[in-house]
């Protein structure tokens, strides 16, 4: 059945904004977008909207059901327990106008079956399966025995040592086996880890190579979190997707980037979020986060000077609205990219248009309101380009459509 929306403003993600548009959705897929002059003839009854726009995408985002920044609770609490309040993620996320999400660690390729299947709301989800590292890198769990970790893994902790090339091809065939559609990589050490250097790269070369390689034989990208600039470098070499957060981004490695067409996922939001918390942290995490966060805001401003691709991320983990990281606010992300100078319609774009090229290969048709378009679209009551921060939250998302279905209208 045909869903018709007629708006006073349509923010189609790529491109420039229409005035009096209509779009209209056939089944899962968008049959027109565009002037309302110029709107086939439907028998559906049209709705009214200010703003309708392509759904959000979060490319940076763990659906793990912690509570809180201690992430040895992955460990000291049952996995179910994670599952089952991640669950609530997933309908947050969706409530807030995030259709789909690039799950980069997690849970979330067992949730996206669910999901798929309409067992339980949420975005489409594209998940990376378990977070790769080294062992002492920055996805392991530095006070917890080591063969908690390895043991874990066998048991779907979404943490993977690997070693060496041989255990590097075996980890990333095990998230293949597990269907990940992107494949995540720890290339430095990280702020929430006790030991490692944010600043330090931790795979080797030939490591970093052979993950590529051989996620890319199955047509996946890599996405690599790199802070310090020797990780960045190394993953770029190696022919990774994108580098995730960046911090210690310079001119060189902008260029690279630009060269490569290498995406950044900037995750502003968690770091601004743990700046303003950092009382809930461990004092080394705490450390950490006031080393890194000015230079972290000083390479979003070298990124957009060089004209690197940037797509929305925002590191998001946690449930609950108080929480540390939480989703359901996940549009923060556009805020601070609009602070570091981009304008509104290129922070949306970011969030949307841009956001399903971080699969590679395994981008769907999705993030733009366009003819054969997935039908991901949400509807809001006021105008993003004049305040991007009516996207965070529920609170101005009137209506959300996902895959053509109504999610989300008024009461």
């Amino acid at each position: 059945m045909a869903v018709r929306i007629d708006a006073d403003l349509m923010i189609p993600g790529e491109g420039d904004p229409v005035r009096d548009a209509t779009v209209v959705l056939s089944g899962t897929t968008i049959d027109y977008a565009g002037p309302r002059a110029g709107a086939p003839d439907t028998d559906a009854a049209a709705i009214h909207v200010p703003t309708v726009m392509p759904g959000l995408w979060d490319c940076h985002a763990h659906l793990i059901g912690l509570t809180g920044g201690d992430l040895t609770m992955l460990v000291r609490e049952p996995q179910a327990v994670h599952v089952a309040r991640a669950t609530r993620s997933a309908a947050d996320l969706l409530d807030a106008g995030v259709t789909s999400i690039r799950e980069v660690g997690g849970y979330g390729v067992s949730l996206a079956r669910v999901i798929d299947e309409g067992t339980i709301p949420g975005p489409t989800v594209y998940g990376a399966g378990a977070m790769l590292s080294t062992t002492g890198g920055h996805g392991d769990l530095h006070e917890m025995p080591v063969d908690v970790i390895v043991e874990g893994a066998h048991q779907g902790l979404p943490l993977q040592l690997c070693d060496g090339v041989d255990e590097c091809l075996k980890a990333v065939r095990l998230q293949l086996r597990r269907n990940a559609r992107v494949i995540k990589v720890h290339a430095s050490g990280g702020v929430l880890s006790e030991l490692d250097d944010p600043i330090h790269q931790q795979f080797s070369n030939e490591e970093l190579r052979a993950i590529v390689e051989e996620a890319g034989r199955a047509g996946r990208v890599v996405a690599a979190h790199c802070h310090g600039k020797p990780g960045i470098m190394a993953a770029l070499e190696a022919g990774v997707g994108s580098i995730e957060h960046g911090t210690y981004l310079d001119e060189e490695a902008a260029a690279a980037m630009v060269e490569t067409g290498t995406i950044l996922v900037s995750t502003r939001s968690i770091a601004a979020r743990l700046l303003r918390r950092l009382d809930e942290l461990p004092p080394w995490a705490a450390e950490k986060t006031r080393i890194v966060a000015d230079r972290h805001l000083e390479s979003m401003h070298v990124a957009r000077d060089a004209g690197v691709t940037v797509a929305a991320g925002t590191d998001f983990a946690t449930v609950g609205a108080d929480s540390l990281v939480p989703h359901g606010t996940n549009a923060e992300e556009l805020g601070h990219l609009v602070s570091v100078g981009y304008s509104p319609l290129e922070a949306i774009r970011a969030a949307t248009a841009t956001a399903p090229r971080t699969l590679g290969p395994q981008a769907p048709r999705s993030g733009r309101l366009e003819a054969g378009y997935d039908a991901d679209v949400i509807a809001l009551d006021a105008d993003p380009l004049v305040d991007v921060s009516i996207l965070v939250g529920p609170a101005h998302v009137t209506h959300v459509w996902k895959a053509g279905r109504a999610v989300r209208r008024p009461a």
